[in-house]
């Protein structure tokens, strides 16, 4: 029987230039093989602020580009499908890839096991397709832009076919992952952080004149996300314009400039906050607000440690984590009028929720959980893959 610790491991991502959840999965993954190096297209240490700065990390190619360009997918979209391929792993036993696009795609050697921890499937190129057009506001240039989609899905494809094993983050992504590469998967949920797990007793509150106008208001609703399209920042923004109540965002991407522009004052932008800081920004808020369709999230999850519920669309992973009108209330698509519609219907009943259960109802999701469930799935497939 080979055992784990024997192995020579290697770990490969997307991408180290912004914080989320698929880095805090990888954040996991480090902590279980604490000498595995990282391969990852791009890293920008600067953006990470001090996140795998302990690691011995490679980046791909890519990284050789002006920053200019590093900085700006746009330009060399067309070469992301090689910078994976250009990893040379063949001195690895097992290489996990964690994956929201393009690690999967990684080669190995015949005798090396291959384990992708997939995120999502492209987005972009497959249930996302013609959105992402809209989104971006790229239908002007679609006449070039969907013949390069046409393209990403021929090598997502293959892409997906290159790893021995694939792990789904939520039934919701192994649905997808069935749907779009044809291949069964496991699925193992995203570790929770632990050191969310505390007293809201704990926390120093957050003075009210830093997020509303309304001195009434004590608490706020809030949102902690990427700042990108996909997630519906937007559409949350117009409601609580519309609603007149106080929202915190929490995040940075290439939307923020966008979403501040049409944010009302009762509307505050905290940008990028340290995990140290997150637990009190949980710890006031009234609910959170989930309005886009995600594979897992995170984020609502971790709100959840801190007994706040969680508003969110009834689609995607939110629905493998919330139970309504126990830990949440489901609106039934990101338009404005109906998120508004949610959050009224919440605080119609927002007495009646209990933030202890609320906290139960997430233990499921702990690191230790996620570390337990890829080490026993890792030692039942490379004792069947000898």
């Amino acid at each position: 029987m080979v055992e784990i610790k024997n192995l020579k491991i290697a770990l490969v991502h997307d991408f180290l230039n912004q914080y989320g959840g698929a880095e805090k999965t990888l954040e996991a993954l480090c902590e279980m093989f604490p000498n595995a190096p990282i391969y990852t297209l791009l890293y920008d240490e600067e953006k990470m602020q001090g996140k795998f700065e302990s690691r011995e990390i490679h980046a791909s190619f890519l990284q050789k580009l002006p920053k200019f360009f590093r900085r700006r997918f746009k330009y060399f979209l067309p070469f992301l499908p090689t910078a994976p391929e250009s990893f040379d792993l063949r001195n690895f036993d097992l290489v996990i890839s964690s994956s929201g696009a393009w690690s999967k795609g990684i080669i190995t050697r015949l005798d090396t096991i291959h384990i992708a921890y997939i995120h999502s499937p492209m987005r972009f190129v497959w249930d996302y397709n013609e959105k992402y057009l809209r989104d971006e506001r790229k239908e002007r240039l679609g006449f070039i832009i969907r013949p390069m989609l046409s393209y990403f899905r021929i090598w997502d494809k293959l892409a997906a076919d290159r790893p021995d094993f694939l792990i789904a983050n939520s039934k919701y992504t192994r649905d997808r992952i069935r749907k779009y590469y044809r291949r069964k998967s496991r699925v193992i949920y995203p570790p929770v952080d632990n050191n969310f797990q505390f007293p809201i007793s704990n926390f120093q509150s957050i003075s009210n004149d830093q997020f509303s106008n309304d001195k009434k208001n004590t608490k706020y609703f809030l949102i902690v996300s990427r700042l990108s399209a996909y997630k519906k920042i937007d559409k949350a923004i117009e409601a609580f314009n519309k609603l007149e109540l106080p929202l915190v965002i929490v995040g940075a991407g290439k939307e923020e400039k966008r979403l501040k522009k049409i944010a009302k004052g009762n509307i505050k932008f905290l940008g990028y906050q340290k995990d140290e800081k997150l637990p009190e920004i949980y710890a006031n808020a009234r609910a959170f607000i989930f309005p886009g369709v995600d594979d897992f999230g995170i984020a609502p999850a971790e709100a959840m440690t801190q007994g706040i519920p969680v508003i969110a669309i009834r689609n995607g992973g939110a629905v493998e984590i919330i139970e309504e009108g126990k830990t949440g209330e489901f609106f039934e698509s990101s338009n404005p009028e109906v998120i508004a519609d949610g959050v009224r219907r919440f605080c119609e009943k927002e007495e009646s929720y209990d933030r202890e259960y609320i906290k139960q109802s997430v233990e499921k999701f702990r690191k230790e959980r996620f570390s337990r469930e890829i080490e026993e799935y890792i030692k039942k497939v490379i004792n069947n893959f000898q």
